[in-house]
């Protein structure tokens, strides 16, 4: 045990510095003579919700590190000096230098720069959101476990099933969240995974297209993560505290200090809360849970050109599975958890300023259980699960005229360790002859490869990224892939207005949860009729159209058509009735829809968005990979041909934000979020139907149609400054969701297959405190 845990202190994970779309930005503000001056520098960017106020050194210097690619409009302020501005692009992950020199307040000097100039990103060729730090500081209160997928859920193209899980544009368990530059392509739903906490992080960058071709095996979206750090020196810091309906509460602290080329920072959270996943009946059964979180790191800069970064982070969830109204008259109690240790080390060296390399790894440590009282019906299971991964990743970016290049390579190394057993408690629910009994062990590593190449070209107006990325994938099949990438984009600045399109050939490896236990021979003794198959990996083609355009120098417009095929399209199912899923697989799929947004960063005090989207997704038969038991295995023979609406086919999806700075120490918001309804398969009758779930979620069903009715939520917020100096602010915000009370049902389902209901009428207050 000490030699593991030696193990992971030296591969600890923090903030690298190659990440995709982020760069650097290295200040120098001198007087007229060329000496350094004491300043202060306020950058924006209203394309990337990007504001920040930061101080010089002494010498005038300041390093703004990770800083998404875009326009950024900089105001240098000094005393005794004339305010002075510009426009800076970050487009290059090699930093960018740039040197100010300031006039005496005596000279006549004019401010032409304006925050209108921000407002889009002439060269972003794909459907890329971002989401700043002033929205993730007054978002919404989410319940424990979901902060960040709540932040990526409110962007168009996103849709939750139950239990916070994320679907991109039509795609299942498909979304990698990339946190300081480490991938992680496994669900972190809060039902699965661990949370890292909205708090602790300082921007995202969210892709549904024109992905970068260093990202793959998980490609419907791709979540970039930049956790919080200060530019500045000295000691800084966060203090949150949350409570309110569902006896929810939590707490969160940062505390980070810089001296010289040194930084050190840690955090640590927790919650607790009686709705921690989505109920499958109004009454909120079982449904306590608890999370905790630590993170420490340490980055050193031991030259301009030379930095370290090492870090460990700690996280876990314990939560019970929530029943419905048979399971709680039983006495059934499921509980699940997990707990994770992630650790990665990194270095970086710029060579010239035309060529930068950057090498990092990563060692994470995932167990997850699942286990039963033996009062669960129509089964008791156990569930014993973890996984090791051991990850490395190296590259080099260079810049030449033009172009930006970025070559690379990946290792991802896998081990899989799965325990499940199960005693059948009612056999009415299971065909004849299954065995009332099961136990199944097995490990297994999965071993993926890549290597990638990418070019992003610059000629004035039109802009060029183009990739090639090698993906290699060894489990249960051993395959091969080379997916090529393409995206462009025109701006023309009479309309400002930038045209944009792609074209991403992906490569999607099957999720690792339970697939084990679901391709071993021994499930074939659950069932006499039994098809078992391997699942290989997805292929895809995914197209994108769109445009990007400012409206009266205030308001922003995004609309974008998309449409994707994907042969062996990746879904899942669940074993034996229990909530044990594992990836199943169907001949192909095809996607297609559009989405548009408006939003206004901020006009007199006005910002917010609305945004609409329309999904139609179709799968089709047959049966491709996975297990099918007893009916569901004849079925799966048999159906040939023939499609069928994917679970992430709603056509309507509508959400809406404002808020409006009302004075300069006082904001109002308000929104609301709409959903035309999601498909679902029922096996079961009318009356099982009301025996299980009531009459209440029948009813907002329509069995005639295979559709879940409407929903509707309705939401506020107020918030105030109660505090604020130079060196401390305090905030109080306080939420109230879902106020119209409407009983919305998410998905539904089978017995145990994927009832979710949202929450009812809720309220939430936030305090923070920042130095």
């Amino acid at each position: 045990m000490a030699t593991r845990t030696i193990i992971f202190i030296l591969l600890a994970a923090s903030s690298l510095y190659a990440q995709s779309g982020v760069g650097e930005l290295r200040l120098l503000i001198q007087d007229s003579t060329g000496l350094g001056v004491r300043a202060s520098v306020e950058i924006r960017s209203d394309a990337n919700e990007y504001h920040s106020v930061l101080n010089t050194d002494d010498a005038g210097n300041l390093a703004v590190k990770r800083v998404p690619y875009g326009i950024y409009e900089i105001r240098v302020r000094a005393t005794g000096f004339s305010e002075i501005a510009e426009t800076l692009e970050i487009a290059s992950t090699l930093p960018i230098q740039h040197t100010f020199r300031l006039k005496p307040a005596a000279a006549t000097f004019s401010v032409t720069v304006s925050s209108a100039d921000t407002l889009i990103d002439p060269d972003r060729a794909g459907a890329v959101n971002q989401i700043g730090e002033n929205t993730i500081q007054n978002r919404s209160t989410s319940l424990p476990g979901r902060s960040l997928q709540d932040l990526v859920n409110s962007q168009p193209g996103w849709l939750y099933e139950g239990n916070a899980v994320l679907h991109p544009r039509g795609s299942e368990y498909q979304t990698q969240f990339v946190f300081d530059g480490i991938p992680l392509t496994d669900d972190r739903s809060p039902g699965i995974g661990s949370e890292i906490e909205a708090d602790d992080v300082e921007s995202m960058t969210i892709y549904t297209a024109g992905f970068p071709a260093e990202y793959g095996r998980k490609m419907g979206g791709v979540v970039e993560v930049n956790t919080r750090k200060s530019a500045e020196g000295g000691m800084h810091g966060e203090s949150v505290l949350t409570g309110g309906s569902f006896d929810t509460g939590s707490a969160f602290a940062q505390l980070q200090y810089g001296w010289g080329r040194n930084s050190f920072a840690v955090s640590a959270g927790g919650g607790m809360t009686a709705h921690y996943l989505n109920p499958v009946v109004p009454q909120n059964f079982t449904n306590t849970g608890t999370t905790g979180d630590f993170s420490a790191r340490y980055d050193r800069d031991f030259t301009p050109n030379d930095r370290f970064s090492i870090s460990l982070r700690r996280e876990l969830s314990r939560f019970e599975i929530p029943n419905e109204q048979i399971q709680e008259s039983a006495g059934q109690l499921q509980n699940g958890n997990n707990f994770e240790t992630i650790g990665t080390i990194g270095y970086s060296h710029i060579f010239s300023p035309d060529v930068i390399a950057d090498l990092r790894a990563m060692v994470r440590d995932d167990p997850r259980s699942l286990t039963s009282n033996a009062l669960s019906t129509p089964v008791i299971a156990f569930l014993h699960d973890s996984i090791r991964e051991v990850y490395f990743k190296g590259s080099v970016s260079m810049h030449h005229g033009h172009q930006e290049w970025k070559i690379g390579v990946e290792s991802d190394n896998t081990f899989l360790r799965e325990n499940f057993s199960d005693v059948i408690t009612n056999p009415a629910y299971f065909d004849p002859g299954t065995p009332t009994t099961f136990a199944f062990s097995e490990t297994h590593p999965d071993l993926e490869q890549s290597a990638f190449v990418e070019d992003t070209i610059r000629l004035g107006n039109l802009t060029l990224a183009a990739g090639l990325r090698w993906d290699h994938y060894q489990l249960w099949v051993n395959q091969n892939a080379v997916s090529p990438r393409l995206s462009v984009a025109r701006f023309f600045p009479s309309a400002n207005v930038v045209v944009h399109a792609s074209y991403d050939r992906i490569f999607q490896t099957p999720s690792s949860e339970n697939i084990l236990l679901s391709s071993s021979a021994a499930v074939e003794s659950l069932n006499p009729n039994v098809l078992r198959l391997p699942v290989e990996p997805s292929h895809g083609n995914y197209y994108e159209a769109g445009l990007a355009k400012a409206i009266l120098a205030h308001v922003k417009l995004d609309a974008n058509i998309f449409r994707r095929q994907v042969n062996n399209y990746a879904d899942d199912d669940q074993l034996l009735s229990t909530a044990v899923s594992f990836p199943i697989a169907f001949e192909k799929a095809i996607l297609y829809g559009a989405e548009g947004k408006i939003e206004v960063p901020d006009f007199r005090g006005l910002s917010g968005f609305v945004s609409y989207s329309y999904i139609v997704g179709n799968a089709w038969f047959p049966v491709t990979g996975g297990l099918f038991l007893g009916e569901d295995a004849i079925n799966a023979r048999t159906q040939l041909s023939g499609h069928f609406p994917d679970s992430q086919d709603q056509r309507n999806t509508v959400r809406v934000r404002f808020r409006y700075q009302v004075s300069p120490r006082f904001w109002i918001a308000a929104g609301e979020d709409y959903g035309s309804g999601l498909p679902f398969d029922f096996n079961g009758t009318y009356q099982q139907a009301l025996a299980e779930y009531g009459p209440a979620v029948v009813d907002c069903v329509n069995f005639a149609r295979g559709r879940v009715r409407p929903s509707l939520s309705v939401n506020a917020s107020i918030g105030s400054e109660l505090y604020r100096t130079e060196r401390v602010t305090v905030r109080i915000q306080a939420d109230g969701e879902n106020l119209n009370n409407r009983l919305n049902v998410i998905d539904f389902g089978g017995l145990f297959s994927g009832n979710a209901i949202g929450p009812a009428r809720s309220y939430f207050s936030r305090l923070a405190v920042n130095f």
